[in-house]
């Protein structure tokens, strides 16, 4: 508890910080607007054309692409500068958060936030659009709604862990710019379309290597097309607590082997 106070506490003042800049936050804002609603258009464009994605209608892949935007979205703003961590490795600034009198991930997580109002709106109007559409369907009633915030929490768990355990790799790489770009980058545009529509080998990378298909994909199954049952719910957050377990683990184990640049 005292940690989640200092968590609260350190968010804020950082927060704050970043507001100080005004004209910086908005034109950043405005121009990740124009960068993630140019993504899902040009997808939208191809699907118009064509009506489908192996099954899959606009509507539905523009849930997918709703729910792991919202997902990353609140990853990147509670924990922004894990997935910066390898240039405080490199210019050995962590050793400096290193004797601050709190938790080493604390300090880190809480480093440069910056709510991420462009991606979260986004994110939330596809997923009103999509699932308006897809209730004037029947597909879904509104007890979609809950569980659709259900899958965003524990998607957002998910991202989290993997950005960690992939950050907690940099004690013993350093340079792990290459490894985020597989890991969260490629593996977050993967996500935001159906498994099925890759082949079996990388659609099994995507669901034990880089679990990310249960960020959206596996529960979307049981919201959207009433498969599998409710346990692919439970399966999700028993994924979400182990992977989350699995990375913190990894991240104490790097963090004992930490050595200072001596800088």
């Amino acid at each position: 508890m005292i940690s989640i106070r200092l968590f609260m506490l350190l968010i804020k003042a950082s927060l704050r910080s970043r507001m100080q800049y005004k004209f910086n936050f908005v034109f950043s804002t405005i121009m990740a607007s124009f960068i993630q609603i140019s993504e899902f258009l040009m997808v939208a464009l191809v699907m118009m054309k064509f009506g489908n994605i192996k099954g899959w209608t606009l509507y539905e892949v523009g849930y997918l692409y709703g729910v792991i935007m919202i997902s990353k979205a609140i990853y990147r703003t509670l924990a922004s500068d894990v997935h910066h961590l390898e240039k405080y490795l490199v210019s050995g600034d962590l050793d400096a958060i290193l004797i601050r009198p709190v938790p080493v991930l604390v300090a880190l997580m809480t480093q440069n936030s910056r709510i991420q109002f462009a991606e979260i709106g986004q994110g939330l109007i596809l997923l009103i659009i999509s699932m308006n559409a897809l209730q004037a369907n029947g597909q879904i009633g509104w007890i979609a709604i809950p569980q659709t915030g259900f899958m965003i929490l524990t998607g957002a768990v998910i991202l989290f862990a993997i950005g960690l355990a992939t950050a907690a790799a940099g004690f013993w790489l350093t340079r792990i710019e290459f490894l985020q770009n597989m890991t969260e980058d490629a593996s977050h545009t993967a996500a935001r379309y159906p498994l099925s529509i890759y082949p079996k080998w990388l659609q099994g990378a995507l669901l034990v290597l880089v679990p990310v298909g249960f960020v959206n994909y596996i529960p979307t199954l049981y919201v959207l097309r009433h498969q599998g049952g409710v346990e692919l719910l439970f399966g999700t957050l028993a994924v979400s607590l182990a992977v989350l377990g699995l990375a913190m683990y990894f991240w104490k184990l790097g963090l004992s082997r930490y050595q200072s640049t001596g800088s």
